[in-house]
C-alpha cells in the first residue's frame, strides 16, 4: 500500500508524530527546566491538531498552506502561555486560541469590511425581529422593522446582509467525494443573454436621470464599491450630506425603473394610438 505524501508548508503530514497528554505534560517539565529541545517535540507533536481544526476552513479561498502557518503561530502562542497548574489538558487550551489566530488572519486579510456600527444594527434588527414575531406571531416586514427602530427600509436591508458571512465561489454544494460541485460551477455568464444588455440600458438611462453629482456618489458607492467616508472626502462634503444625496438619488433610480415598468406593462400607457 502506497502511503501518502501530502505536503503542506513542506511538511509530509502523513508522517507526522502523534502525542500522548502525558508525554505532553512531560515536555512542559522539561521545558519548565529549561531543556531546549522540548519546545520544538511539542510543536511536532501538536501539528496533527493544527491540522484537524484547518479543516473547518476549508473552502474559504485561502491558500492551505497559509492556513497552516497561521495555526502554526496559534499552536505557538498556546505553547508558550499554557499553565499545567489549571489542571487543563493541552489541546483544549490550544485549540481555541489556533482558531482564534486563523479567525483574525481571515478576518484582517477579508477585501469586505463591516463598520461597527452597521453591525451594532443588525444585531438590534436580529432583536426587534425575534420581539416582533413573537408578539405577532408573524415574520415582520422590513417597513415594521424600520418603524421600529426609527431607521429607513434601506438601513434594514444592510444591517440584515450584514449579519451573514458571504459565500465563496468555491464553496460546495453538492459533493460525493469524486465529482464535487462548486457555486461558481452552477454561475453562468449573463452577459451574453438579451436579458442583461435590455438591464444594462435601462440602468443607463436611470443614471442620466441624476445630476453630475448625484452620478458620481452613486458610482462610487456601488460600482467602485467605496464608502460614505471615503466619498465624503472626495466630493468635499459631510458624511451625512452623502448619505442624503445617496438616498435620494436610489429614490430617483427606483422611480425610474417603476415607471419603465408600467410603461412596458400591459395596462400601462403605450405611445401607439
Amino acid at each position: 500500500m502506497l502511503s501518502q505524501k501530502v505536503r503542506i508548508s513542506g511538511v509530509n503530514t502523513h508522517k507526522l508524530p502523534t502525542i500522548s497528554n502525558a508525554r505532553i505534560q512531560e515536555l512542559f517539565q522539561k521545558l519548565e527546566e529549561g531543556d531546549p529541545t522540548a519546545r520544538g517535540e511539542l510543536v511536532r507533536g501538536n501539528l496533527r491538531l493544527v491540522l484537524s481544526i484547518l479543516k473547518r476552513f476549508k473552502n474559504r479561498g485561502e491558500s492551505i498552506d497559509d492556513l497552516f502557518q497561521v495555526g502554526c503561530i496559534g499552536l505557538l502562542k498556546a505553547i508558550d502561555n499554557y499553565d499545567r497548574q489549571q489542571k487543563v489538558n493541552f489541546s483544549t487550551y490550544a485549540v481555541p486560541m489556533i482558531v482564534g489566530e486563523i479567525k483574525r488572519y481571515l478576518r484582517d486579510n477579508n477585501a469586505i469590511h463591516i463598520s461597527r456600527s452597521l453591525k451594532q444594527l443588525s444585531h438590534r434588527v436580529q432583536q426587534v425581529r425575534e420581539k416582533l414575531t413573537k408578539k405577532n406571531l408573524a415574520e415582520p416586514t422590513i417597513a415594521e422593522i424600520a418603524n421600529e427602530l426609527q431607521v429607513e427600509d434601506e438601513d434594514v436591508i444592510l444591517a440584515f446582509n450584514a449579519a451573514y458571512d458571504p459565500l465563496s465561489l468555491y464553496d460546495p454544494v453538492y459533493n460525493d467525494s469524486s465529482d464535487p460541485v462548486y457555486i461558481m460551477d452552477l454561475i453562468s455568464d449573463q452577459r451574453q443573454q438579451p436579458e442583461y444588455w435590455l438591464e444594462k440600458f435601462a440602468l443607463q438611462e436611470a443614471l442620466n436621470t441624476l445630476s453630475p453629482r448625484e452620478r458620481r456618489i452613486i458610482e462610487a458607492r456601488f460600482f467602485e464599491g467605496k464608502t460614505q467616508m471615503e466619498i465624503a472626502s472626495i466630493v468635499g462634503i459631510s458624511q451625512a450630506q452623502v448619505s442624503r444625496i445617496e438616498k435620494v438619488a436610489l429614490k430617483r433610480i427606483r422611480e425610474h425603473f417603476q415607471k419603465e415598468k408600467n410603461m412596458g406593462s400591459p395596462g400601462g400607457e403605450s405611445s401607439d394610438d
